[in-house]
């Protein structure tokens, strides 16, 4: 069979049979009356069927939020509805999609129907979380007539996604007929799915099963569905505990799984969940499992509601997302969802259905033809490799097993040939369909190194691609019980690696006291009357290239300052181009030297940056911050980012309105003086502040002056 498969592929490969498109997600907003979306802040009108972005003209509050009122109220779709409220160029981003099926690693195509008032670039942002680098960013340009807009992503590292519009200040008014997303699908091994579920139809009474608890981790996974009712069930905590769902018997003699929810009417958001439903698996599936999900629901009259991941025990909550938002109605309809278990869904047992997020009122729901099943796959450690410098690309059908070596108990695998040497591997838990072996790949914990005997322990992560230190023949060695692997070359040619060393140069910002802080949108904030920023001053590590998506470097520092005081990270292209939010986190200064080491990912948003950028403002007074001995390097340790001696790499921001500059350039000092804060401090030419007892040449009001 294995033979026949590789036949069929090359024989695909001979003919010229290329990869298709084919669509996951389509959305038509004139089927919708209002947002449908989360809102986040700004809330797109529906004008005869066309959703439209007003512009930064405008913010949007909930009538019951709102500080001012407004003579225009507009509604979701959910009814939830909100004050129009005049602005000026405030920062604004809003859903276009969301719930979009995903394979990881996949590459995605959007069109969208789109014009807008005026010729605009925006970003859209493919997101699956909303932590670092958990975005694909995308810049689409929009035309002032009506036109198919096409758009391109890839690197996506999540089984469900959302788009995100961000206009930004602009105030060009933006509408949005239409939207789809499709994926490039390639010929996949036929898979077989196995189901995991019994008494899915409800047929067969509980019988003493009726009796287990939600609790009972010994006996509640033989119950396949689970419901609770506010008000049945009492728990000592005063709320109401999961039960074996009841069957009830329909008209026809068809049997069904009933919950009888209850008015919910809990204070805050819990009413939402005071009725639930769980669909219970017979175990808990790791990260990277696909799961297939098939049921038949109705409910006594229309509703959406949401889903969850839970653990064991129903109601033990575990991630927010599952199979997504389920529109329920009177008649019966059938739910077929294939999902994969993410990092965050890793370890869960069910899916839980909150049947009251909008809708409060007692609604009966019913369900049916329950069948939780799993991709049949090969189980065990595999590996495939590539050569990207030679186009070698992976091969996942095929990975090679890991055989057992008794004498030694480790498990091993050789990669790579003598015509095909290998320089990046995929080690995974699973074979047989490609996104499941992403989904499920091993991630050492440091560099991979030429060595048998340098053991690194590893964790599960997805899409987790192993850069090895040279192309070649690879033996590749999995310890089980230590969960540690280690690798050898058997042929090929090792990367030199060189020692790399701190930069010694000693960078001082004498960061300059920043006026009250304007808020989110730039405005003087009536309460303080300021225009300050956070990036009124600025530190710069700048790279000696452009780094990508996904490359993974090593930050090291020693550091202090004169009182303690955090500063915010961000990534830049060049200095002062800023490109996203995140870098490396905050780093907390104090009067005490100490010392930074970090591993950073280049997030997908940030893919073209050179240089972190320190926020030294978040604090308003002055504050000298002191640093040394920085290391910027790729994780692998080959390449060292910056040079290890001299400045060139530093460079800095004194004062609100002033341009980055090198450190220790003379011919940038004058640059410091342009914000009125700093013109009254005296600096080196070097760009240090320094007191007025300094003897020479100093930097003052922008001409040079001999202090003797």
């Amino acid at each position: 069979m294995k033979k026949l498969f590789t036949l069929i592929a090359v024989l695909a490969m001979c003919i010229g049979a290329k990869a298709e498109w084919v669509e996951d997600y389509k959305i038509d907003y004139s089927t919708y009356s209002g947002f449908p979306f989360y809102v986040m802040g700004y809330v797109p009108e529906w004008v005869d069927g066309v959703m439209t972005d007003l512009g930064a003209n405008y913010t949007y509050a909930t009538v019951a939020d709102a500080e001012e009122t407004s003579d225009v109220i507009v509604k979701t779709q959910a009814g939830v509805e909100y004050y129009r409220l005049p602005a000026e160029a405030a920062w604004h981003q809003y859903f276009i999609a969301d719930g979009i099926p995903t394979e990881i690693d996949g590459r995605y195509t959007v069109k969208a129907m789109v014009k807008a008032s005026e010729p605009v670039t925006i970003t859209v942002n493919m997101g699956w979380g909303w932590g670092n680098g958990e975005q694909a960013a995308g810049s689409v340009s929009i035309g002032t007539e009506w036109e198919e807009v096409e758009w391109e992503y890839s690197g996506i590292n999540g089984t469900s996604c959302n788009l995100v519009a961000q206009p930004g200040s602009s105030t060009a008014v933006i509408e949005w007929k239409s939207l789809t997303v499709s994926h490039e699908a390639k010929e996949h091994r036929p898979v077989e799915w196995i189901e995991q579920l019994t008494n899915g139809n409800a047929e067969t009474p509980w019988g003493e099963l009726a009796e287990v608890r939600f609790d009972d981790q010994e006996n509640n996974y033989k119950i396949c569905a689970w419901g609770k009712e506010k008000g049945r069930n009492l728990n000592d905590d005063g709320g109401w505990d999961p039960f074996p769902c009841d069957i009830e018997e329909e008209t026809d003699g068809n049997h069904v799984f009933v919950v009888h929810a209850k008015l919910a009417d809990t204070p805050g958001d819990a009413s939402a969940w005071d009725n639930q439903f769980w669909i219970q698996s017979p175990k808990s599936w790791k990260s990277g499992t696909q799961i297939k999900v098939h049921f038949r629901y109705k409910a006594s009259q229309n509703v959406t509601t949401q889903t969850q991941i839970h653990k064991q025990n129903p109601s033990d909550y575990l991630h927010w997302e599952a199979i997504g938002d389920v529109a329920f109605t009177t008649g019966w309809q059938v739910m077929d969802k294939t999902f994969t278990f993410s990092d965050a869904m890793g370890g869960g047992w069910s899916i839980a259905f909150n049947l009251n997020p909008n809708v409060k009122e007692p609604i009966d729901f019913y369900f049916d033809d329950l069948s939780w099943s799993i991709m049949k796959l090969d189980e065990g450690y595999f590996v495939a490799g590539c050569n990207p410098n030679e186009g070698l690309e992976y091969d996942l059908d095929n990975a090679i097993p890991f055989e057992y070596d008794e004498d030694n108990e480790v498990y091993t695998a050789v990669v790579g040939k003598d015509d095909e040497y290998v320089s990046q591997v995929m080690i995974s838990t699973v074979r047989g369909n490609d996104a499941a072996f992403k989904g499920a790949t091993l991630k050492p914990s440091g560099a991979i190194t030429n060595d048998p005997d340098a053991w690194l322990d590893y964790t599960e992560s997805s899409l987790a691609k192993l850069n090895l230190p040279g192309a070649g023949v690879w033996k590749i060695y999995i310890n089980e019980a230590y969960k540690a692997m280690a690798f050898e070359m058997l042929k090929g040619e090792i990367i030199e690696v060189e020692e790399i060393f701190p930069n010694p140069t000693v960078i001082v910002v004498n960061a300059v006291e920043r006026d009250d802080l304007a808020d989110d949108n730039g405005n003087v904030r009536e309460e303080e009357g300021g225009t300050g920023q956070t990036w009124d001053n600025q530190f710069f590590i700048v790279a000696n290239r452009t780094l990508e998506t996904g490359e993974v470097t090593v930050i090291e520092f020693d550091y202090l300052s004169s009182v303690d005081a955090k500063t915010t990270t961000q990534c830049h292209v060049a200095p002062g181009a800023y490109v996203h939010w995140g870098a490396i986190g905050d780093v907390n200064f104090t009067t005490d030297e100490q010392h930074f080491s970090t591993t950073f990912t280049v997030p997908s948003e940030a893919n073209g940056m050179q240089s972190i950028a320190f926020n030294m403002a978040e604090i308003k007074e002055a504050c000298d911050y002191t640093i040394k001995n920085v290391v910027w390097k790729l994780e692998d340790g080959t390449q060292s980012l910056i040079d290890q001696t001299g400045s060139k790499n530093f460079y800095v921001k004194v004062g609100a309105g002033t341009d980055p500059y090198q450190f220790g350039a003379d011919d940038a000092i004058s640059s410091i003086t342009k914000n009125s804060s700093a013109t009254s401090a005296i600096y080196n030419l070097a760009g240090q502040r320094v007191t007025p007892s300094y003897k020479g040449i100093v930097i003052k009001n922008g001409n040079k002056v001999v202090i003797k």
